[in-house]
């Protein structure tokens, strides 16, 4: 065959003939149907960068931590790694507080004595009276339910403010509320109770104020109070139910922290096209002029 008439079982550009040049430099035309040339390359990124246009300098974001929105973020009003002392002498102060009403409660709910006067003083009218045990039976159980119910206070009120400094509150604060509640439950009546003791004649019956017999404060040395007994109760249910909030606490801090925002608002977690894994390149497509192998 002639030099113009190319065979057509030979490729029509062989690189590896001598006298023979590859294809001219430059773009490639795009083929009949498709976009621009830049649409051949897959990925549609610029020099066929199979990973998706977008800013290169995007740090990828771990797995399990949290975005940046929420690890800058400003700290809430009130929130604080321990309490502040003066509202921990407050919550102190509040809690002894409403030791007065407990003590009301107890002494209403509580029998009062039965005894009679004779001139060595007061003595029970009964031998083996129940009434100082029953005394003691509902100081007990008052004092209890007063220290479950001040840690969940505590806890749920005081949510941002949780830890060893929330335990030693509640704890110091149910031992002022038993203390105060023992003094004001034994006086209601005690005025009256002396008057009679000390004006009526032998052999008048009348009623002794409630009082604790399995508690109440010795004096060491003469100038340090030790609580003991029953006076106790009250700051050992609030420190157990306290370490029990804790314990079964969902957060390692204790104090609620924000949950990740998955709605795509403002603060929202979110990838940006570095934290991406690069998707597997795929071949180029062969250009429209390229040479086909031998056949036949």
């Amino acid at each position: 065959m002639s030099p113009d008439t190319p065979d057509p079982h030979r490729p029509v550009d062989r690189t590896d003939e001598p006298g023979r040049a590859g294809p001219a430099a430059g773009p490639v035309p795009a083929p009949s149907g498709t976009g621009s040339p830049s649409s051949a390359a897959p990925g549609g990124g610029a020099g066929g960068d199979p990973r998706p246009a977008g800013p290169a300098d995007v740090e990828p974001v771990p797995v399990g931590t949290w975005p940046p929105a929420y690890a800058g973020r400003p700290a809430e009003p009130g929130e604080r790694t321990r309490p502040a002392p003066a509202l921990a002498v407050a919550t102190v102060l509040a809690l002894t507080a409403l030791g007065a009403p407990l003590g009301l409660l107890w002494a209403a709910l509580a029998p009062e004595t039965p005894v009679l006067k004779t001139a060595q003083g007061a003595v029970y009218a009964q031998p083996q009276p129940e009434q100082p045990i029953a005394a003691d039976g509902w100081f007990s159980l008052l004092g209890l339910g007063f220290g479950v119910l001040a840690a969940v206070g505590l806890w749920v009120l005081l949510r941002r403010r949780r830890g060893p400094g929330g335990l030693f509150v509640v704890t110091l604060g149910g031992l002022g509320a038993a203390l105060v509640a023992w003094q004001a439950g034994r006086r209601i009546g005690l005025s009256d109770f002396e008057r009679l003791l000390a004006s009526a004649p032998e052999g008048t019956a009348f009623a002794k104020p409630v009082d604790l017999r399995a508690g109440g404060v010795e004096w060491l040395l003469g100038v340090l109070p030790l609580p003991f007994g029953n006076v106790l109760l009250p700051a050992f249910a609030a420190a157990v139910t306290y370490t029990l909030l804790a314990g079964w606490s969902r957060w390692s801090s204790l104090r609620p922290e924000p949950e990740p925002d998955w709605t795509g608002g403002p603060g929202a977690l979110s990838w940006g096209p570095g934290a991406m894994p690069a998707p597997t390149a795929a071949p180029e497509p062969p250009a429209p002029d390229a040479a086909e192998p031998p056949r036949g």
